[in-house]
């Protein structure tokens, strides 16, 4: 399907588009199978899933785009366009969405002089009748296959007239990474058990439907942000997923009949949160490790059980839970991935890594059911990661030009993600005019983020003059917050500013923070727009706030 550019203009309705679109739709009118025709519907949606333009979202695009289609087609008074709103109405990817849609053909369908076309009865109206995961026991991957039937499909009423499966990455956090339907799925269901039944690595089992549901949803929710999120917004877990590898693909033209079928599952009563490791389960873990035989050779004790708490938080947060689990392709993330974008070593640390993740792969892999050859995969993995770690790997002190002890100050829980909006919100512990003061501007203290902010404020410091810092500072808060009069409320204001920012609470606001700054605003010019969308109250659900900082840039 061609579809022409998106119009730069977010105000500017894309005619060409939505034209093409109704003369991609007159294909619906000669086709007989819902599921034909629901995955062209679901093809001309996917077209700018993902799309993003400046100043809008993924998200408000995909609303955009898709409601000005929906208002084309109604107003074109065609066949095609009523076909098409008759699959909008099933696919729509919110509930405002179909009902738009469906509006439109009811509109349509009272002229008189235009008919339905014949599947239209039966899109979207599918009974779901099993549900299966299958992977293996690395456990990278998961692929739930769903089986539905329309009551017009051929055969008994519990023979399944197609399959939709999905594939969702554990190593990237939960996210889908791709989606298919097939109508062949007695093929595939043999296929799948006897994967299973020959290759011991093979997983495959039942599912309840309503199990399945819950599992995808959870993966979309990911997706979605991925794709469709503001930039900064984004979990921690989700560091290694890349928007690149999910839109424009199979995904991308799946994606609304995917979420169709997954509103066509049963609701899990009680879904089963993923586990949660709180922080002396994690420490148990970690001791039980460092007192076994396989890490009885590491040299460093010190370095190996600062190492083993990644390994095991990055199982813990990013990988569902299971720090247990081994597999090559989780090493090659975590060493590769996570590591260089997420964490901040010592030199002895870096060093220490990978000895320590070997010897946790020779713990682990066993305890989780692993063979010996899977275990030596893993293995493998790392070796051949090792010389790509190392390049891979920046100090981010050496990167940055910040001396070890501003990292240590900036970053007390090695969050090295959280550097940037730390150094924007404390410029001036970037800097080694602290350095003969150091406990006195500590910022994980109320005392310290005063001292700090009044500096930022004033100017003034009251310890003994030393050297110029290496990091200039682009000016204090001015205007405003730098009026004698309101000093006090104002340096209230910066510092519950500054606690946000230094935790990240919200995510919006250093993605709005981010806007600003691009489209060159200076840093006193940022803070002032963001103390005033922080300072509008009722806001008990943090619903309001988070839709002002969308807002802004």
């Amino acid at each position: 399907m061609s579809v022409p550019p998106l119009t730069p203009s977010p105000d500017a309705a894309p005619d060409p588009v939505f034209a093409e679109m109704l003369r991609v739709a007159r294909a619906l009118l000669a086709m007989r199978d819902p599921l034909d025709a629901e995955l062209v519907v679901s093809r001309m949606l996917g077209a700018w899933w993902g799309q993003r333009i400046p100043g809008m979202s993924g998200a408000d695009l995909e609303r955009h785009l898709t409601e000005g289609l929906i208002a084309h087609a109604a107003a074109s008074g065609t066949p095609a366009g009523l076909a098409l709103l008759s699959g909008i109405a099933s696919l729509g990817a919110s509930a405002h969405r179909r009902e738009l849609a469906e509006q439109g053909v009811l509109a349509l369908a009272d002229r008189g002089d235009l008919r339905r076309p014949a599947w239209a009865e039966a899109v979207g109206r599918v009974r779901p009748l099993g549900a299966y995961l299958s992977g293996d026991r690395f456990g990278d991957a998961d692929e739930v296959i769903c089986t539905f039937r329309y009551d017009s499909d051929p055969g008994g009423p519990e023979r399944p007239g197609h399959a939709l499966i999905a594939v969702i990455d554990h190593n990237c956090g939960g996210v889908l990474r791709d989606a298919w339907v097939t109508t062949k799925v007695d093929r595939l269901l043999e296929h799948c058990r006897a994967e299973a039944e020959e290759n011991p690595m093979a997983v495959f089992h039942t599912l309840a439907p309503a199990r399945a549901r819950t599992l995808l949803e959870r993966a979309l929710a990911g997706t979605d942000l991925v794709v469709s999120g503001a930039p900064g917004e984004r979990p921690a877990r989700l560091t290694a997923a890349r928007e690149a590898d999910l839109v424009g693909g199979s995904l991308g033209a799946h994606h609304a009949l995917l979420r169709s079928r997954v509103r066509a599952l049963p609701a899990e009563a009680r879904p089963t949160a993923e586990p949660v490791w709180r922080r002396d389960a994690r420490a148990t873990l970690a001791a039980r490790f460092l007192a076994s035989d396989e890490a009885a050779e590491l040299s460093d004790s010190y370095a190996a059980s600062r190492c083993v708490d990644h390994v095991i938080g990055y199982g813990c947060d990013v990988d569902a839970g299971r720090p247990m689990r081994v597999s090559p392709r989780k090493v090659e993330t975590f060493l590769l991935t996570w590591l260089p974008r997420r964490v901040v070593l010592l030199p002895e640390e870096s060093e220490a890594m990978p000895h320590v993740l070997g010897a946790w792969i020779r713990w682990a892999g066993p305890r989780a059911g692993l063979p010996e050859p899977a275990v030596g995969a893993a293995l493998d993995a790392l070796w051949e990661s090792f010389e790509a770690f190392a390049r891979t790997y920046r100090d981010p002190a050496e990167a940055l030009g910040l001396g070890r002890r501003e990292i240590r100050r900036l970053l007390p829980d090695g969050d090295l993600a959280a550097l940037p909006r730390r150094m924007f919100a404390f410029p001036l512990l970037a800097g080694d005019l602290l350095d003969r003061a150091e406990g006195e501007f500590d910022p994980t203290t109320p005392e310290g983020r005063r001292a700090l902010l009044r500096l930022d404020h004033f100017g003034e410091i009251d310890v003994p003059e030393g050297p110029p810092g290496r990091h200039a500072v682009d000016g204090g808060c001015s205007g405003r917050v730098g009026r004698a009069s309101s000093a006090q409320a104002d340096l209230d204001a910066h510092e519950r500013l500054a606690v946000r920012l230094w935790h990240g609470d919200p995510p919006e606001l250093w993605a709005a923070a981010q806007r600003l700054l691009d489209k060159g605003k200076s840093r006193p010019e940022v803070l002032l727009t963001l103390l005033d969308a922080l300072a509008d109250g009722g806001d008990e659900d943090g619903g309001l706030l988070l839709a002002r900082l969308r807002a802004l840039g």
